[in-house]
């Protein structure tokens, strides 16, 4: 395992490469170019800028979050063989500097939402990102947009740029006419033109999760449980159609086992990176808070999570998810230092315990 962290980028983020360095077990990070749009060229130079600054700091950059898919891609239209194109060349370009692993995902519209971007916990006064289906059913897309950007501190949010849903009413309506079906259609597209270029260069494409774990808005969605995984890895079979099995993502779906998933798709050799984090759901299976990574604090068993990793996918890339807003930090909901780091102690806690069981075991055999 190789337990990472995400980086917005110098001046984008609250968060320093010397303070992810500086925290126990850290090995890399998963790295993100926070100001460029959805299907926009991500350069040679602004690569090699990017990577240049992790190595420096003694960190590896081999997993690349968000190379965000157009919307015109997702719809299918005449336009998205030009933003496949420049898809394929930033493959190649991460591939020239070590990228090993690209994240993405295949949500319409909306990226992952939250109706509370900072709902404080009445047990210790820590402050994490809260959803609410009801609380959703009173909001229409626009002001959901609304209230996530006044929300968010200041900072960008991945999937929330102000110029990508700057158009959302007329984006919205052209999905109407989309059902599950089209919609996994245009994915078969998009992965029958990327993948082959991923096994050229080494490079693994990995489909994070819907989130929340269902359709939001009549918004098609097709990656929130194992059956839709199933799907989608069998759009294109490749060992380069991977999933980004994002335990917080799923576990918002009561239906889903999560430790099953990860020996599913792990036995078949298809998890392309982690994003280990827990939450705990408040009297509903459609309500929820994000909890502290600790398996008493939500509704997640991270001990059998770190295990079934250990068991399929021990080579696999980890990240801790969304953090609280705790010790009076302030920064990019989620995406705080101190709880995020208290995770990654936590799961390489975890991880060591399961790694010397599994080697005394051996012993005694």
């Amino acid at each position: 395992m190789k337990m990472t962290f995400r980086w917005y980028g110098a001046g984008s983020d609250s968060v320093t490469l010397q303070q992810i360095r500086q925290i126990p077990g850290m090995s890399g990070i998963m790295g993100f170019l926070d100001y460029k749009a959805a299907g926009e060229l991500w350069t040679e130079e602004e690569i090699a800028a990017y990577v240049g600054q992790v190595h420096q700091a003694g960190l590896e950059c081999e997993v690349i979050e968000s190379v965000n898919v157009h919307e015109d891609i997702k719809l299918g239209l005449p336009s998205r063989d030009r933003y496949i194109e420049a898809y394929i060349q930033t493959i190649r370009n991460l591939a020239k500097y070590g990228v090993k692993v690209i994240i993405y995902n295949f949500m319409p519209v909306l990226d992952w939402l939250r109706t509370d971007l900072a709902r404080p916990n009445p047990e210790d006064g820590s402050l994490s990102m809260y959803y609410d289906d009801r609380e959703l059913g009173s909001l229409t897309p626009e002001e959901l947009v609304r209230r996530t950007a006044e929300n968010s501190n200041g900072f960008s949010l991945p999937g929330w740029e102000p110029e990508r849903l700057a158009d959302l009413e007329r984006v919205m309506g052209l999905y109407r006419q989309m059902d599950e079906g089209k919609l996994l259609a245009n994915f078969r597209y998009f992965l029958d033109a990327v993948i082959p270029v991923c096994e050229e260069e080494g490079v693994r494409m990995a489909c994070h999760p819907d989130d929340p774990g269902w359709p939001i808005f009549g918004l098609p969605r097709v990656a929130y449980n194992q059956q839709g995984f199933d799907r989608i890895m069998a759009l294109h079979d490749s060992p380069a159609n991977t999933v980004c099995l994002c335990t917080g993502s799923l576990g918002s779906n009561v239906e889903n086992d999560i430790p099953a998933m990860i020996r599913h798709f792990g036995s078949m050799d298809r998890i392309g990176a982690m994003h280990v984090r827990n939450l705990k759901h408040m009297g509903s299976d459609r309500c929820f808070r994000e909890s502290a990574h600790l398996s008493s604090d939500g509704d997640l068993d991270m001990y059998e999570i770190m295990k079934a990793i250990a068991e399929v996918c021990p080579d696999t890339y980890v990240r801790p998810d969304h953090g609280r807003m705790i010790w009076g930090e302030t920064g990019r909901p989620g995406y705080g230092l101190y709880d995020r780091a208290l995770g990654a102690c936590y799961l390489n806690g975890l991880w060591e315990a399961i790694q010397k069981g599994q080697h005394r075991a051996k012993e005694d055999e």
